[in-house]
């Protein structure tokens, strides 16, 4: 199993940026399709951002493109979400996820709150 811890919400104001943190503890990110998500309040949880390491490619949602950024560290066993020009639309609650195969799917971290001031 893995266990992911995310790190790196608050309240910003519109315009501004935030870089979320998930650090992976059991297996290393490498070795895992994994992915940012997000769920802001009423709505459904939704993909922000999802990559196959192995692949070099990132995908993004269209709300996001070229706003967010995803990243990682090896060495530190960390991804992380770099949000820019964040929109009041951006708030949610964000989870960092790693795909453990289709018995088991998507396992999520607890969430970090991201709110966006207008």
């Amino acid at each position: 199993q893995v266990q992911l811890v995310e790190s790196g919400g608050g309240l910003v104001q519109a315009g501004g940026s935030l870089r979320l943190s998930c650090a992976a503890s059991g297996r290393t990110f490498s070795s895992y399709r994994s992915g940012w998500f997000r769920q802001a309040p009423g709505k459904e949880r939704e993909s922000v951002a999802s990559t196959i390491w192995s692949s070099g490619s990132t995908n993004y949602a269209a709300s996001v493109k070229g706003r967010f950024t995803f990243s990682r560290d090896n060495a530190k066993n960390t991804v992380y979400l770099q949000m820019n020009s964040l929109k009041p639309e951006d708030t949610a609650v964000y989870y960092c996820a790693a795909y453990l195969g289709s018995n088991t799917g998507w396992v999520f971290g607890q969430g970090t709150q991201v709110t966006v001031s207008s």
